[in-house]
């Protein structure tokens, strides 16, 4: 569905970048209206949930109307000693509007709630539908506990609107509004009495909800530590274990621990001491209407049903307005959170597709970069790519080394358009890649990250991950190509074995194996290696060139590394520093030049560099 462009104390918590949590009055509002309009698309449910709310506030206000009628007709039958027959048609009519408020409440309650789930889910996938096309940029800068934030907490306070807020406003106008009408017109002093502590308690009980609500989103903060202190821990246990650190953790778990027990303590004083007042001006009022109104019953200025009406009424009331606090803090939760949600879901995407755009056509599958630069910061001049400028063709492979913070992961990630440009153009087959469609350009250009993530299910499932659908004979295929099938054999599951969270049960060699075997499914017409071997041994990595050789022939492909061992192969080698490219040819040509390329291989396969590579192997 397209977005327009419980009422628990912890659901009151801000959401997305709580540390700026201050959001505009015309935002608020604007996300309000937003809500709204989403909420009656909804029209039958949200229709019948507005009419069964009014239904059932009719109903309960016509209670301590029967009940005062109950009991000036008792007095009647009691004085006059008559049979009470005249009492069985006001307790049916009791019972019936009994009956009716509870079924009109649950319909309320039942229609009320389901908008809001159905409103959560249409915002729901919004969210996470823009967060799967946002480009690598946002996530450079936004932490992915916020998104997570987003996606429940902040959801969580716009789903409760319909039911919280906009429900609750028709209910507690009509209770009030018409209840209040009802008493001042029958009595003005008793009906003034009764409604003496409506002020006292609807302001007591705003303030305790935002405070509440305030204290409440310092106190997720203090929890966000509290799990960052665990997840790390958790994360590096073999770490905390090998260095007898768990008493040191301890420590810092107990400090986490204590600061959030602290504000917690001071959040059940906040509401036991603003519960407390209200309670007191309840049943100060209530005291109040029983003094003034039995010397009026005495006097026989009003009858004891007409008091007791008043006394019914001030009870039925009594809930409704304590829930005046809970109905602006639902406006409140719904202005900051659905300010928030808006704000990423109406997020301009820096990288999508033209208007126009086509899917790329791969014939010869030539890849082409003319003077591409790009720094990451839009207002920065340093730039982390500078100038760039190269061909390649189907079959070629090129190896691209250079010292840490050169520039090769960044002009790598530019080539399937994780990042555009910021000058120059990258072209396949002649086509510029701004111009065709994303989905086809990152199906022509795999990567294989320097990070291999993996996902917590099946061997088979993480290298099928390109193509869920292939058939099992290509899965191994590709694992044989990458030197993973004969370890997987071994395995109790074979290929149905769980590798863990992120491949925990694997080694980092392992792990880079299996990451190749998912990037080699897609058939790409561009394969890049980003430092993709670095955990893999000499050995094991020439098998997997030697396996790749063939698959090689009909694609280009672009090596990122460290070790030279591993790009010797390469047509043509790019030599970056700095952004730039300083050397450029075959291993033979930059040994000849004497240059920074042959400084390196002098390094690396100097006395000692054996063992200096085995140290990077297990790094």
């Amino acid at each position: 569905m397209k977005i327009d462009s419980h009422s628990g104390d912890e659901a009151d918590a801000d959401c997305m970048f709580r540390r700026t949590s201050s959001v505009d009055l015309h935002a608020g509002l604007g996300a309000i209206a937003r809500i709204t309009r989403m909420a009656f698309r909804y029209r039958i449910r949200a229709g019948l949930a507005l009419i069964a709310t009014v239904a059932a506030g009719l109903m309960q206000l016509s209670i301590p109307v029967l009940l005062g009628r109950a009991v000036d007709e008792t007095q009647s039958v009691a004085a006059a000693k008559a049979e009470p027959e005249t009492l069985y048609g006001i307790a049916i009519l009791l019972f019936v509007a009994s009956v009716a408020r509870g079924i009109f409440t649950l319909v309320q309650n039942y229609t009320a709630e389901s908008v809001g789930h159905l409103l959560a889910r249409d915002i729901r996938n919004a969210v996470y539908g823009k967060i799967q096309s946002l480009p690598f940029s946002f996530h450079d800068r936004t932490h992915s506990g916020d998104l997570i934030t987003v996606g429940m907490l902040d959801l969580e306070g716009v789903r409760m609107y319909f039911s919280t807020a906009l429900v609750r406003t028709v209910l507690l106008g009509l209770l009030i509004g018409l209840g209040a009408t009802l008493l001042l017109s029958t009595n003005l002093t008793l009906g003034l009495l009764a409604l003496s502590f409506v002020p006292f308690a609807a302001w007591r009980s705003t303030v305790m909800r935002l405070m509440l609500r305030r204290t409440w989103l310092i106190l997720q903060e203090r929890l966000g530590v509290l799990s960052q202190v665990m997840e790390e821990s958790l994360a590096g246990i073999r770490v905390v274990r090998a260095f007898a650190a768990s008493d040191h953790e301890m420590d810092k778990f107990e400090t986490a621990s204590k600061s959030a027990l602290e504000l917690s303590h001071k959040r059940i004083e906040t509401r036991v001491n603003n519960t407390s007042a209200m309670t007191l001006a309840f049943f100060a009022a209530m005291g109040l209407v029983l003094f003034f109104g039995g010397r009026q019953v005495a006097s026989g200025e009003i009858t004891l049903g007409t008091l007791a009406t008043f006394l019914t009424f001030m009870t039925i009331l009594q809930m409704p307005v304590r829930q005046l606090g809970m109905m602006v803090n639902g406006y409140a939760r719904a202005s900051t959170c659905g300010a928030r949600l808006f704000a990423l879901i109406d997020h301009e995407t820096e990288i999508d597709d033209a208007p126009g755009a086509k899917d790329l056509e791969i014939s010869d599958g030539t890849l082409k970069l003319e003077n591409v630069s790009f720094a990451y910061a839009k207002d920065s001049d340093r730039q982390a790519v500078s100038n760039i400028g190269f061909e390649a063709r189907k079959g070629e492979t090129i190896g691209i080394v250079g010292p840490p913070g050169s520039g090769k992961t960044t002009l790598m990630h530019l080539i399937p358009r994780f990042y555009d440009p910021s000058k120059g153009t990258i072209s396949i087959d002649g086509q510029d890649i701004k111009d065709a469609t994303l989905s086809s350009v990152r199906q022509a250009v795999a990567v294989v990250q320097q990070d291999s993530f993996l996902f917590t299910t099946s061997i088979e499932n993480n290298i099928a991950y390109a193509d869920p659908f292939t058939e099992d004979r290509q899965i191994r295929s590709v694992a044989e190509s990458a030197q993973l099938h004969d370890y997987v054999l071994g395995l109790p599951g074979k290929y149905g074995t769980i590798v863990g969270e992120r491949g925990v049960s694997l080694s980092g060699g392992q792990r880079q194996r299996l990451a190749i075997a998912r990037t080699l499914m897609k058939q790409p017409a561009v394969l890049i290696f980003d430092d993709s071997t670095a955990a893999i041994d000499a050995g094991t990595e020439n098998r997997i060139r030697a396996a790749l050789k063939e698959y090689a022939k009909d694609r280009v492909t672009l090596i990122v590394a460290h070790r030279l061992a591993s790009l010797m192969h390469a047509d043509r080698i790019l030599f970056l520093e700095a952004g730039k490219i300083v050397e450029q040819g075959s291993h033979e040509e930059l040994l000849k030049l004497g240059g920074r390329y042959s400084d390196l291989h002098d390094l690396q396969m100097s006395p000692g560099a054996e063992m200096l590579n085995q140290q990077e192997v297990r790094r």
